[in-house]
């Protein structure tokens, strides 16, 4: 066969030539070329040599069935961000340098003066970005079955072949995929993909596919020892071309991958993973830059938790407490959390919520766990039993490492404490987990009756001073140390000399009710022991100054007329000292954020129903005994003053919330006695 070119066929033919395979042989049966285009010759000839050394014998093969079928998910699907396309063929490139760093090591391979990095150029103009290694490197036949077939990890045969050696190596804890799908995640960005791939003393291939199916392989000259992923970018994902955009990717996903990571010549990844570090080398100076960069702070950090374990799960945590009080935003459960989750140095959320309890949002840092695989989906972050694991796993650490500083150092704890509190007590309020409960209760610390002011104890060091027979934890909740001491459900107590917990926090009593138990211990408010202090209405040996028993039963049935559909239940008490009568219910506690919470304004009558408040009367306060005059000599008189020591005592109890109760009740009062003037 013959043939004839002319000047007007040959761009026609260079073109056809450039972009088609096993088109060289057509250049061998051209006979006769005219003399204007000699010139031209030497060019096609020239192409021809390259392309029959180069592209020798083009090999297409079909992805595997369950491939096709996965194909599109894992390139459209897989990933909530396109962007970490960029991660996925850097944690490749890093698991290939890695391999080659231990089949170096393991005298398998013998090649010592290999420059190890990543490299990564940009082509704004012709929409390109190259990802290359200097690692492994694959043959034809790992070419096919890690590329050709979805979910066939390289990386994963590579540590079940260490597995079965039994071979132990710092490099087999550093192979970051172990799923294989990955390196599809390039097929989101783009057209098509080139693989060109050389392992030691084997042969240089070219592997090309657009994704839609099928692939090609075939024989290429001059490849580099390595891997070099080639991506012809999608029109709608130019940005990838451009440099600043990739620099940003790599500085969020990639910027502590051990090996160098060269952007345009350029090392990208400049900050050290501290957390692969053994504590002992890492300084306090660097640990303060390293918070400063993760936790994008100012100040310093107070607390270092700097964790490594392999069971039940191989973690190397690295986390900060603040020695500055967050921030009222930063307070709020919706603020986002300041952990970061890596596996093998390679970020997979910035913002890991599943990580550590919600309460525990204060923290800053890095938690890196082998285990996690790259392509952690978002559902599998907030379900899966792995991250539930983990999760526990680090909370428990925090946990104790508090409690070891509040031991080691009160002083200091007390610091962070008078900051972080609400968390902790939010934790205890919030947590399932009976024993996280308790662990979160010992940091806890609360002035007490038998403590100076300003000074705290925890549970623990309360329950060593408890008496011989005492089995109860015993807290009064009040806005100050002196009405905590001047509280009416004090008094009784304080008679005993019993050790009483002084809550100023609103939130406290919330806490402590849910708490519960601490220690098998019973924690209870004072104003339930109050009420059900059986010895109470013991008031046989109350003196001479004091109602006898048939006049405090004549004036407990006139107070219970009197106060109808507000008291449920009237008694006579001997504990009570200086006031003249305190009102109790059920759960005052409860009650209490009832009433604070709720939202119901609802009319005075509905909530003594609810309520069902009993009055306990002291029948030797001067105030007492002058009602019971009062009962037969002035009737209106008595009402009012009855009904004010009722709303006295509701006040007392944090039972009223409208102050016009107060206001109304006093003023008519008031008028009356002025009656006598």
């Amino acid at each position: 066969m013959s043939s004839r070119i002319t000047l007007r066929r040959l761009p026609q033919l260079l073109r056809l030539l450039e972009n088609s395979t096993g088109k060289a042989q057509y250049l061998s049966n051209i006979k006769y070329i005219t003399p204007p285009i000699s010139g031209r010759l030497r060019h096609v000839r020239c192409l021809s040599t390259k392309l029959s050394q180069q592209c020798e014998e083009v090999e297409k093969r079909e992805f595997q069935a369950e491939t096709k079928m996965l194909l599109d998910i894992v390139a459209r699907s897989l990933y909530s961000e396109r962007e970490v396309f960029i991660r996925e063929l850097i944690s490749n490139a890093s698991d290939a340098l890695e391999k080659f760093r231990y089949k170096v090591l393991s005298g398998e391979i013998q090649e010592q003066d290999r420059k190890l990095e990543i490299r990564i150029s940009t082509d704004k103009a012709n929409r390109l970005l190259i990802i290359q290694d200097t690692g492994i490197g694959m043959t034809k036949d790992e070419l096919i079955a890690n590329l050709g077939t979805i979910a066939k990890s390289g990386s994963k045969a590579f540590l079940e072949e260490l597995k079965n050696k039994g071979a132990k190596s710092d490099q087999s804890n550093n192979i970051i995929g172990q799923f294989g799908v990955g390196f599809y995640s390039a097929f989101m960005v783009s057209d098509k993909v080139e693989v060109f791939t050389r392992a030691v003393g084997g042969e240089g291939y070219l592997w090309t596919s657009d994704g839609t199916g099928s692939y090609e392989i075939k024989q290429a000259k001059d490849v580099e020892f390595g891997t070099k992923i080639v991506l012809h970018l999608k029109s709608n994902c130019r940005e990838y071309s451009e440099e600043y955009a990739v620099k940003k990717v790599i500085e969020k996903y990639s910027n502590f991958v051990g090996s160098p990571i060269l952007l345009n010549n350029v090392r990208a990844n400049t900050i050290e993973p501290l957390w692969m570090k053994n504590p002992k080398e890492v300084t306090e100076t660097q640990h303060g830059e390293f918070y400063r960069y993760i936790g994008n702070s100012f100040d310093n950090p107070r607390y270092v938790i700097h964790y490594s374990t392999d069971v039940p799960l191989s973690i190397k945590a690295l986390l900060y407490i603040s020695e500055s009080k967050p921030p009222v935003f930063e307070m709020s459960r919706d603020t986002d959390p300041g952990v970061a989750l890596y596996t093998r140095k390679i970020l997979i959320k910035s913002k890991a919520r599943s990580v550590l309890p919600v309460y525990l949002r204060f923290l800053k840092g890095v938690v890196d766990c082998e285990d996690i695989p790259l392509n952690l989906s978002r559902e599998l972050l907030q379900n899966s039993r792995l991250i539930a694991n983990l999760r526990k796993t680090l909370t428990t650490k925090v946990l104790r490492f508090l409690q070891d500083q509040m031991n080691k150092d009160p002083e200091k704890y007390n610091k962070f404490y008078l900051g972080f509190n609400p968390f902790l007590k939010e934790g205890i309020v919030t947590t399932d987990d009976p024993k996280e409960r308790e662990d979160v209760a010992a940091l806890l610390r609360y002035e007490s009756s038998k403590t100076e002011a300003g000074k705290t104890i925890s549970l623990m060091d309360y329950i060593k001073s408890m008496k011989e027979n005492q089995k109860d934890i015993f807290y009064i909740a009040a806005p100050s140390r002196e009405l905590a001491q001047s509280s009416p459900y004090y008094e009784s107590l304080k008679a005993k000399d019993m050790n009483v917990l002084f809550c100023y926090d609103p939130y406290d009593e919330l806490v402590l009710m849910q708490l519960r138990t601490y220690k098998d211990k019973t924690i209870k408010s004072v104003e339930t022991e109050l009420r059900q202090d059986t010895s109470a209405t013991n008031i046989a040996d109350l003196g001479e100054n004091c109602l006898r028993r048939s006049q405090i039963e004549e004036l407990s049935k006139w107070l219970k007329t009197t106060l109808e559909g507000r008291i449920h239940d009237i008694r006579a008490v001997g504990n009570l000292d200086s006031h003249p009568c305190v009102v109790t219910v059920e759960e005052m506690a409860a009650a209490r954020h009832f009433l604070r919470t709720s939202g119901l304004h609802l009319p005075l009558n509905d909530q003594y129903a609810i309520l069902k408040p009993q009055l306990d009367i002291n029948p030797k306060n001067p105030l007492i005994r002058k009602l019971y005059e009062l009962m037969t000599k002035d009737q209106k008189l008595a009402k009012l003053l009855a009904n004010q020591l009722f709303v006295n005592s509701m006040i007392s109890a944090g039972l009223v919330q409208n102050p016009q109760v107060v206001v109304s009740s006093i003023n008519e009062l008031l008028e009356k006695a002025l009656e006598k003037v």
